[in-house]
């Protein structure tokens, strides 16, 4: 079943969909990188996402391992006084940390860096008509980001080719948090 989103929702998915040679995290695990994040930051140079990044508010997402080290994304964005539900499926590429969409195939995603416990930093870049569209995410455990690691995402942002305007620090947001069980 589709269903149409309205404009603030397209502005996530393309936060969700954004290719050169991108590196992983060394002997990446997916059993430690499973369970619940929260995004606290993106910066993409998706056209949606740019027009409504000021009103965008922190995600939760729980990501589960599926059969063959696959990976599943459930994600709980507030838009609009509701909450929004997204699920997006990635395939193993053969190297670890670095999947490749199931619904799109020219859509990446590569674990850059994670410490399993607080943080994890995602490079998804996706080819479209305009040109890639790449998007960062910094991800965490707890809902507060440290300066030092937010400090440390904005000093990825040039090495992707995308600029400090793009980036939004995500407010904090409750509103979905218990329909997935987190206080």
């Amino acid at each position: 079943m589709v269903v149409m989103l309205p404009g603030l929702a397209l502005a996530l998915l393309c936060l969700l969909r954004a290719g050169a040679e991108v590196p992983v995290q060394p002997d990446f695990s997916t059993k430690k990188f499973a369970g619940p994040w929260h995004l606290v930051a993106a910066v993409s140079n998706c056209s949606l996402f740019l027009k409504m990044k000021d009103e965008m508010k922190s995600a939760t997402i729980t990501v589960s391992v599926l059969p063959e080290g696959h990976l599943a994304m459930r994600l709980l964005w507030p838009l609009m006084d509701k909450c929004q539900k997204f699920e997006l499926l990635f395939q193993q590429s053969g190297q670890a940390g670095h999947y490749l969409g199931i619904a799109e195939e020219k859509r990446e995603l590569h674990v850059l860096e994670t410490d399993y416990s607080s943080y994890a930093i995602l490079h998804e870049a996706q080819q479209s008509g305009q040109g890639p569209r790449i998007t960062l995410q910094l991800l965490t455990r707890a809902q507060d980001v440290s300066l030092q690691l937010l400090q440390k995402f904005r000093e990825l942002i040039p090495t992707v080719g995308l600029t400090q305007d793009m980036l939004v620090v995500l407010p904090k947001s409750g509103e979905c948090q218990e329909a997935m069980g987190w206080h």
